[in-house]
């Protein structure tokens, strides 16, 4: 996500910045093995083999998982060993088959001739009988926007639904379409924007409209002839938002560090937000992933610190949890009887932590699990996933008697990768089951983060009290117990040693390879200087608006990806290399490593996610603030090798003149053949959230914030997607192919 009313003079949002105080590597700091293409390329890299794979992806923020999970059997007795199963049958490769769109500042969504872009969900929209129109004029009912749209559409999974009313992954043109809503623009909401006295909120209905607009929403939406539309009356709507009630599970569950005076015991609490990307279950549950929440808490350390013990600060300072607020929710007076708004306040106030909400802070940063075909249902945040900022938790194999796996991004600046991979194996009778199947498969596992060596492998870290020098003794933070450890991860995961990364966002897995890969979208040169470029971090450069203004660091941003060894996610070991590297196609060889052109040159890779239709195709959103003198946010459509199929690589990186060099590994590049731009957005956008119907012919993707810069409520820079002068909305597109053929094929 990149927020620009909270963004530094790069354009990155505040909350991106990074918190990340610690020595650990850089890559170059690592004890570097001889660098060999030889080493990393002779290898050689397992194929999905045994494991069918779901793709996953999903802003800026946002991961949208895909809903089609095919099961495999399991290996016939006797076992173990279990017998290699034959080599699937080879399928004609795939080809792009469209026309490039060409970059533009238009305040418009366009596609390629041949493919219908139109409005399907828009902020605002009504999900309920009964309730009216949106007037997006700030007059609307406070009372109402429970059963409205959010704002800031994101991360997104379409779940097809057959004539019982199940979860049917093959659904064509009936499904429940949820998506995140990350966050708001503030100005459009309101009357004249957000009413703020003296650095106080002192109208508390604007303040609920904004607790309503974050969240979740569940949609039944259908497809009638050639036109799909939302059923505004369905029994499947629903909101998840602020208010919603939520149950904890998993490690850190009913301990100490999740008590409040709304939960005692700490075993519930109030709310999710800040929902970027987003993942997937196989028995047909939703992820949906908080990310820069710790900016909504107010905390003011010249008065709390006092009241705070060292390990608490310490924690306060790696998550970034002080400042006045971010959208000044704790400042309205008088409070409600359930502290709707002094909830938001995670300072010492009463005598213990069931008096106040100083713990406030723990109980978000989690992965949310949501079961959109029971509306009753209580959401639950799974714990065992790790508390950090996350962007989205894709879904790796799904093999039956085999463990599942998820991939995840800590979405800021110098942060890393992990993934959870569950104890139990997976059985298909879970299908179905809700959230008790995810009791089963969340609630315990390991936790790993990643450490990228310098010559092309990699290795999971587990997140573990007791190894990888997480213990008691740590210099840096005293680990107490397994729930420290999870409700801590970020300084678990420096205690281990893991790798910094330029902001991973979005996860997404190759069906066809079972590679993985992740957004890096960018870093600027206070975060990453040029003496720390490493080979998976390897550029440092100026990348100079066509107004002159200098962005130096890796402002465009590049997609990683590994391969887990023998093709095993619960691997503990991988090898890896730098898919793509985004810039101008008319920068500098050591700048557009993957020669780029005009027809795919791009800026901060975001989104991402592979199609479950078409294995393979993959699609990537960007959400930028660097090219945006050159183009709007884009989403384009690709088809991508494998790791290693490039190869090693010297380029020299300069500042103030001088050069430096710095080894890295290219993946191939990809050509017009390869990726290609296929959609162009509005006015100061974000593309961010991708999902298509069951059979491919149908992809949702959203538009987040047009005209979000804008300063004067009365001139908008976007008048997206309503036109004329109306306030810009973020909002759903539905593309199809004119003659119903599969989308980018």
């Amino acid at each position: 996500m990149t927020a620009n009313t909270r963004s530094d003079e790069s354009g990155i949002d505040l909350d991106d910045i990074g918190t990340n105080p610690t020595a650990n590597p850089s890559f170059t700091d690592l004890i570097a093995s001889r660098l060999s293409r030889r080493h990393l390329f002779g290898l050689g890299v397992g194929t999905a083999g045994t494991a069918l794979l779901q793709a996953c992806g999903g802003g800026g923020g946002g991961g949208g998982g895909g809903t089609s999970f095919p099961i495999l059997p399991p290996a016939p007795a006797p076992a173990p060993p279990a017998p290699t199963p034959a080599p699937p049958a080879q399928q004609a490769p795939l080809k792009l088959n469209f026309n490039a769109v060409a970059k533009s500042l238009d305040d418009v969504v366009t596609v390629p001739a041949g493919y219908t872009a139109s409005v399907l969900y828009r902020l605002g929209d009504p999900i309920a009988a009964g309730v009216p129109a949106y007037a997006n004029d700030g007059t609307d009912a406070p009372s109402t926007y429970d059963r409205r749209a959010g704002d800031h559409h994101d991360g997104m999974t379409f779940f097809g639904i057959n004539a019982s009313n199940k979860w049917d992954p093959a659904g064509a043109s009936r499904g429940l379409l949820v998506m995140n809503h990350e966050a708001i623009t503030p100005l459009f909401l309101h009357p004249a924007g957000q009413t703020v006295v003296g650095g106080v909120r002192t109208v508390a209905d604007e303040v609920l409209r904004e607790f309503y607009l974050h969240g979740v929403s569940v949609i039944e939406v259908n497809k009638v002839g050639n036109t799909w539309t939302y059923k505004q009356d369905s029994s499947f709507n629903r909101r998840v938002h602020t208010l919603t009630e939520m149950a904890f599970s998993g490690p850190a569950a009913k301990t100490d560090y999740l008590k409040t005076k709304y939960s005692t015991d700490g075993s519930k609490t109030r709310g999710t937000l800040n929902n970027c990307a987003n993942g997937t279950t196989p028995w047909g549950t939703y992820l949906t992933c908080e990310e820069n929440w710790a900016g909504y808490f107010r905390r003011i350390a010249a008065n709390d610190d006092k009241n705070r013990s060292t390990k608490e600060k310490a924690s306060f300072s790696r998550y970034g949890v002080a400042s006045t607020g971010r959208e000044l929710w704790a400042t309205v007076t008088p409070d409600t009887p359930d502290d709707l708004y002094g909830r938001w306040n995670t300072e010492v106030i009463g005598a213990t932590a069931t008096d106040d909400y100083r713990n406030g802070h723990n109980t978000y940063g989690w992965v949310v699990e949501i079961d959109p075909f029971t509306p009753s249902s209580m959401p639950k945040k799974r714990t065992a996933l790790g508390r950090f900022g996350h962007e989205g938790a894709c879904l790796g194999p799904v093999v039956v008697g085999k463990p599942l796996v998820w991939y995840m991004g800590d979405d800021s600046r110098n942060e890393y990768i992990y993934k959870f991979v569950s104890t139990k194996n997976w059985d298909a009778a879970d299908i179905g089951g809700g959230i008790a199947s995810g009791d089963k498969y969340m609630d315990d596992g390991r936790l790993y983060v990643a450490r990228f060596n310098e010559d092309g492998t990699g290795v999971w870290l587990e997140l573990k009290l007791g190894v990888n020098n997480i213990t008691s003794s740590y210099d840096k933070y005293a680990f107490a117990d397994a729930a420290d450890v999870v409700t801590n991860a970020r300084l678990a995961a420096d205690a281990a040693g893991a790798t910094k990364m330029d902001r991973p966002e979005w996860t997404a897995v190759n069906p066809k390879t079972g590679d993985v890969y992740v957004t890096l979208t960018n870093t600027n040169a206070a975060s990453r200087p040029i003496t720390k470029t490493s080979a998976s971090n390897p550029r440092y450069y100026d990348d100079k608006t066509t107004g002159g203004k200098s962005q130096l660091g890796n402002p465009n941003g590049h997609i990683v990806r590994f391969a887990d060894d023998n093709a095993d996610p619960t691997a503990r070991g991988f090898k890896w290399d730098v898919y793509l590297f985004a810039a101008r196609s008319t920068a500098s060889a050591d700048v557009n490593l993957s020669q780029l052109t005009a027809d795919n040159d791009m800026s901060s890779p975001d989104g991402m996610w592979f199609s479950h239709a078409a294995p393979g195709l993959l699609w990537l959103q960007t959400d930028d603030g660097a090219y945006t003198d050159v183009t709007n946010c884009m989403l384009l459509a690709a088809l991508p090798g494998k790791v290693g199929d490039g190869g090693a690589k010297v380029i020299t990186n300069v500042d103030a003149g001088t050069p430096r060099t710095q080894n890295t590994f290219v993946g191939k590049a990809p050509g017009t053949e390869g990726l290609r731009r296929f959609l162009v957005g509005p006015k100061d956008c974000e593309l961010t959230g991708i999902a298509e119907s069951g059979d491919g012919r149908a992809l949702f993707v959203n538009i987040q914030h047009p005209g979000e810069g804008t300063s004067d409520i009365k001139a908008p820079i976007s008048h997206w997607p309503d036109g004329g002068t109306s306030r810009p909305r973020s909002a759903t597109v539905v593309i199809t192919r004119n003659d119903g053929g599969l989308i980018g094929l």
